[in-house]
């Protein structure tokens, strides 16, 4: 039984990550309609960041994890800007190249600068810690509670305050909200902010136990598009079950099968599900 809840806390640690990376990508997709291929990169420059002001400025971690929100929400808000803005009439196409060019320029930017070795960030929750008679590292709790409250304080955010309905309003209706005065570029710039910040967290959040290396973002940002997709697409609550499920059957599949298996399990998981439910878990619009 220990087993057992070992491998619940493992699936909640990831699934929590998974989460905070697929609501990133949600709410940027609830805007442009368009997935966000650049995503990805944002999580990787999210860790490369934190870990320069760790070891290069000696700044601790939490002020190591702040900073890097804010320059990847400055990265994020200037991609908007730069790339996609311009790009607003153009078909959905020129948006998803243009991510992957983002993607490819981030990552080479990385390389350049930290080399392609990877590199492993300090913690001061790295101990072992033991609760309900399970021994883990303090990390894995953080993560968890990490996203519980960034979740949290999000779905308030979005419910509670009217920053946050006009994000909802126009992530509905982008043209009905134009019409009632909602100021679009501003909606998109905070938006853009927002999603990158938790992309920037949720990297620093997951790294002490990983590692950080340029190619980072890769294998997360697949899993974050088969969580939307699996959740439906557009669909904040999509993106937190789906991230959770994910996460539980890679940690229980890994276990009780093979680590070897455990990515494809996210992939037969998405195919089984959709095949009874085509748009996914939620309905775009639930909030």
């Amino acid at each position: 039984m220990d087993l057992f809840f070992q491998q619940l806390l493992n699936g909640l640690t990831i699934g929590g990550v998974y989460s905070l990376v697929a609501l990133g990508l949600t709410l940027v997709y609830g805007i442009l309609h368009v997935p966000n291929f650049a995503h990805g990169a944002l999580y990787m420059a999210g860790a490369f960041v934190a870990f320069y002001f760790m070891e290069s400025l000696g700044l601790n971690y939490w002020l190591a994890m702040l900073g890097s929100a804010a320059v990847v929400a400055v990265l994020s808000m200037l991609a908007e800007r730069l790339v996609f803005h311009p790009l607003r009439n153009a078909p959905p196409l020129h948006d998803m190249i243009a991510a992957i060019g983002i993607l490819l320029f981030l990552e080479a930017g990385a390389q350049a600068i930290w080399g392609a070795d990877f590199h492993r960030m300090q913690s001061p929750y790295g101990n072992l810690v033991e609760i309900f008679g399970l021994t883990t590292v303090g990390q894995r709790l953080l993560i968890i509670a990490g996203a519980v409250v960034l979740v949290a304080v999000l779905h308030l955010f979005l419910t509670r305050t009217t920053t946050g309905l006009t994000i909802i309003a126009m992530a509905q209706n982008r043209d009905g909200a134009a019409l009632v005065g909602i100021d679009a570029t501003r909606v998109t710039l905070l938006v853009f902010a927002i999603s990158g910040a938790l992309a920037a967290v949720a990297a620093v959040l997951y790294s002490p136990i990983n590692l950080v290396y340029p190619a980072m973002g890769h294998l997360v940002i697949t899993k974050a598009f088969v969580i939307i997709i699996l959740g439906g697409m557009g669909s904040f609550p999509g993106a937190i079950v789906g991230g959770l499920i994910i996460g539980l059957a890679e940690a229980f599949g890994g276990f009780y099968f093979s680590t070897n298996y455990k990515d494809l399990i996210a992939f037969v998981l998405l195919v089984v599900i959709l095949s009874v439910r085509p748009q996914g878990l939620f309905s775009k619009g639930a909030h």
